[in-house]
């Protein structure tokens, strides 16, 4: 019962941490925290979850929508800079930041050095977004960083899994660390694309003989990163890796979907499902970070004490040499990759320099997060011959420690660096977009105007079908007449006329929706009618908003 009444005041403390974060314009992440902490020293209790559960709990549906909702296009794009930032920079936190741990606390093993270096590599660009709220980072900044972030959670984690078999077994060799680490990359990354593609498969030859029932579509979606994670598990293999790919198999699925895509309001329904997973799954281990910082704190100080530096101050010492390790080898990595990457020209002529105030932003939006916590909270209590992990809480306390001060030193700078920000010019997308829109309204001029023929034919009153049918057609025109002018004035018109018409419509759905709550209220509608009635209209709104 405790358990129960414990994870529902997490619940609690998740709903709530949203409107504080508003009204005090204080990072959601670091509300999140405080109000775990709240929560642990007003009841005394915690939640103390076995490291393998807290893994499968959260870390695969987060790497999965991460992997599924990702633009495919941006992350080609720029592959070279996230890559570099993604593989080359991890290994460069874990060599250096692993030698300065292990040089700056002795009675940390090496191994264990390594993995808490390896823990702390991965970026959270949820965090990020949280903290840039009110000063948003441009697009393109943000699918770099998002790109970097799906990758490097898996190489650190790996990273980690390598270090973590190195402590336990006390036994390192490098051509079996290689050899394992490509087992680890390639066969998670296999299992995840088979099993979400023979899931995908499977649910589309059942939906096309017996129709599709959404409730079970949403819990297919809900059950593959999960299935893709214990798969690999089971061949030993990533079972990361394995949920990144399920969610980038599942993008693409979806996309070439064809005859077996799902239905518009599967789509509907299961966004909304999983933007309550991914808020509720993001924010329970921000809060349970809170939940648990005073028993770290705690265990940290009792490790302290026994070694050559036993003053509690030292912990601090440790946090900050360590963020600002990070901040240094992030910064120096960061200015390299902008250097040869972000800003490399095709064209002849000098490159263009790469600012200070850009390197600045990027370095600083390697804030540490839900995948650091998550990933250290795994590290076993015990090695192979039984006796404890050594140094385990400490390890905790400082990867706790540094996720606390990153995102304050980021909620702190990140939003003034942003101001003004200069990025090489990002590629517009209009022309795209209205060559989309004058194809699908070519398209649906020719289906239209096909069934309305071939619905009146034999009818009574085949002039009606026509009518309705010239009715439709008239808005594709309309959307391709606007969408097909090449003189700069009237596209600027004609957009100009496009924001017109979503105020307007806007205003007109309110109305309706209004309208109809006023007639339920007044029960001359009953109540199911006026929910069926209200769902259309907002469905309708879903194309404006």
């Amino acid at each position: 019962m405790e358990l129960i009444e414990t994870t529902l005041f997490l619940l609690l403390a998740v709903v709530v941490s949203g409107p504080i974060a508003r009204m005090t314009r204080i990072a959601l992440p670091l509300v999140q925290i405080a109000l775990g902490a709240g929560i642990v020293l007003s009841t005394g209790h915690t939640v103390d979850l076995e490291p393998d559960i807290f893994f499968l709990l959260f870390l695969p549906p987060l790497l999965f929508l991460d992997g599924w909702r990702i633009p495919k296009e941006d992350l080609f794009r720029d592959k070279a800079i996230i890559l570099e930032l993604a593989l080359g920079l991890v290994v460069f936190t874990i060599v250096g930041l692993g030698v300065l741990i292990w040089w700056m606390i002795p009675e940390m093993p090496w191994a264990m050095a390594f993995a808490l270096a390896a823990i702390l590599s991965p970026t959270d660009p949820i965090a990020v977004q949280a903290i840039a709220a009110r000063t948003p980072i441009p697009k393109r900044l943000m699918h770099i960083l998002e790109g970097e972030s799906l990758l490097n959670d898996a190489t650190g984690l790996t990273g980690m899994r390598l270090a973590i078999a190195a402590a336990s077994t006390g036994v390192f060799v490098l051509t079996e660390a290689i050899g394992t680490f490509a087992w680890l990359a390639l066969a998670g990354v296999a299992t995840g694309v088979v099993v979400t593609w023979l899931i995908s498969k499977a649910k589309a030859w059942v939906s096309r003989r017996w129709g599709e029932d959404v409730g079970a579509e949403i819990l297919i979606s809900l059950i593959i990163p999960f299935a893709a994670y214990l798969a690999a598990e089971e061949l030993h293999a990533s079972g990361i890796l394995a949920a990144v790919a399920a969610g980038i198999t599942m993008g693409f699925t979806e996309r070439d979907g064809g005859k077996g895509q799902s239905l518009a309001t599967t789509r509907v329904r299961r966004a909304a499902v999983w933007d309550a997973v991914q808020f509720a799954a993001n924010g329970l281990i921000f809060v349970i970070l809170g939940e648990q910082m005073p028993s770290i704190l705690d265990r940290a100080t009792d490790v302290v004490a026994g070694t050559s530096r036993p003053e509690v101050w030292w912990l601090a010492v440790y946090v900050f040499a360590i963020v600002a390790t990070l901040a240094v080898l992030r910064f120096a990595w960061v200015w390299a990759s902008l250097r040869l990457t972000l800003f490399r020209k095709r064209q002849k002529g000098p490159a263009p320099k790469v600012g200070l105030r850009l390197t600045a932003v990027m370095s600083l939006a390697g804030v540490r997060g839900a995948i650091t916590l998550a990933g250290i909270l795994t590290v076993p209590f015990v090695l192979a011959d039984g006796t404890p992990m050594p140094a385990r809480n400490l390890a905790i306390f400082l990867a706790a420690g540094v996720i606390i001060v990153s995102l304050v030193l980021a909620t702190v700078a990140l939003p003034r660096l942003l101001k003004g920000i200069e990025l090489p010019p990002e590629p517009s997308h209009q022309r795209e977009e209205d060559r989309g829109r004058v194809a699908a309204a070519t398209a649906a001029l020719r289906a239209i105007d096909d069934a309305s023929h071939a619905m009146g034919e034999g009818t009574l009153n085949p002039d009606l079908y026509s009518e309705v049918g010239g009715r439709l057609m008239e808005f594709y025109r309309y959307r391709i007449e606007t969408r097909t002018r090449t003189e700069d004035d009237d596209a600027e018109a004609a957009r100009l006329a496009d924001d017109v018409e979503r105020a307007l419509r806007l205003t007109g759905l309110n109305a309706e929706r209004d309208e109809l709550r006023r007639l339920a209220r007044a029960r001359q509608i009953d109540e199911e009618t006026a929910r069926k009635l209200i769902r259309e209209i907002d469905l309708q709104e879903l194309r404006y908003v």
